[in-house]
């Protein structure tokens, strides 16, 4: 199989994946599966002839694959949001085209397999839900590991996280407001910035840090805030848990179905809440959901073997494992 490894480099939850998933692939591989990772992935796959092409993006979904396609959708929070549609180019807007000449659409959750369905309209029997995880180096670090990170990035013994990328103003992030809203304990954004982001106003900025700084400062935080309501999945809260760190967040049906009693949930938009409660947020934090980038993996296999059964591809299927693939609803 190809995977388009070029998000492999994004800083934000889509490089997360694609680095993770490429890793886990590789791992749970049988010696006759062949993982080939491209950043050319139109001239990989028409002179390799892969027996499938995996993008783990929207943007990298091909109109025209001359082997089965696999497509992974994280959200659909720009489709939900017309007006940025009208601005995009010709180009932006034939991605949905693509996507839905693929064999099967990868979803972390089942909310996002419902708006893929009413905004990308695709069928139902397509989309698979396979859920991410946190990856190995997201583990609750040592009180001598916190004191360092805090020191290295000038945080405060309390405060408030919350993670994400804050390269350009995104109103689903609500992370204007939720800096605006008055609060005892520090905020500290954790994330690539741009020059917008040093506005905000009373919260300290760290930039981007490494993964083992990232686990320290989940690990040192009072609790993690996630104030978005079109959020696909949360991998955020989850390495957030895996850190022993509580979260509280807006209500939103992602963030439900993935986290279910092990986040605190307040109504969506309402930034005193959410403040109120991460401040009042108590220790020991739940455990993340039980599920590995390896079980990803093992049902990506599967997903991969049922696009190429789909497409009535010749390509023999018996080096690629059965796995049976999670259908919606399931």
């Amino acid at each position: 199989m190809a995977l388009d490894s070029r998000p492999t480099s994004d800083l934000g939850g889509i490089g997360r994946y694609s680095r993770c998933l490429l890793k886990a692939l590789r791992d749970t591989a049988r010696a006759s599966d062949e993982v080939l990772d491209t950043n050319r992935p139109s001239a990989t796959v028409r002179s390799r002839r892969p027996d499938v092409f995996h993008s783990p993006w929207m943007d990298g979904a091909m109109l025209h694959s001359p082997c089965p396609m696999v497509v992974t959708i994280h959200d659909v929070a720009a489709l939900k949001r017309r007006s940025e549609q009208l601005r995009n180019s010709m180009r932006l807007r034939m991605r949905p085209l693509a996507v839905q000449r693929a064999m099967s659409v990868i979803v972390p959750s089942e909310a996002v397999g419902s708006d893929a369905v009413k905004h990308l309209r695709l069928e139902h029997e397509r989309i698979v839900v396979i859920s991410e995880a946190a990856d190995a180096s997201m583990y609750r670090r040592t009180p001598d590991q916190i004191a360092r990170a805090r020191e290295r990035f000038g945080l405060p013994e309390r405060y408030l996280v919350w993670v994400g990328a804050l390269q350009h103003p995104d109103p689903g992030t609500q992370i204007s407001k939720l800096a605006a809203t008055p609060r005892e304990l520090p905020l500290v954004l954790v994330g690539p910035t741009r020059p917008w982001a040093h506005e905000l106003p009373d919260v300290l900025l760290t930039g981007q840090v490494s993964d083992d700084h990232l686990a320290a400062i989940y690990s040192g935080a009072h609790a993690l805030v996630v104030p978005s309501t079109e959020e696909g999945f949360g991998l955020s809260a989850v390495e957030a848990l895996a850190c022993g760190t509580p979260v509280v967040a807006a209500e939103s049906p992602a963030l439900r179905e993935v986290l279910g009693e092990r986040a605190r949930f307040v109504r969506a938009d309402d930034m005193r809440a959410l403040i109120e409660a991460a401040q009042g947020a108590t220790r020991p934090a739940p455990a993340p959901p039980p599920w590995s980038w390896e079980d990803a993996a093992r049902e990506t296999w599967g997903v991969y073997a049922q696009a190429i059964a789909a497409s009535g591809s010749r390509t023999s299927t018996r080096a690629l494992r059965r796995h049976p693939a999670s259908g919606l609803g399931a």
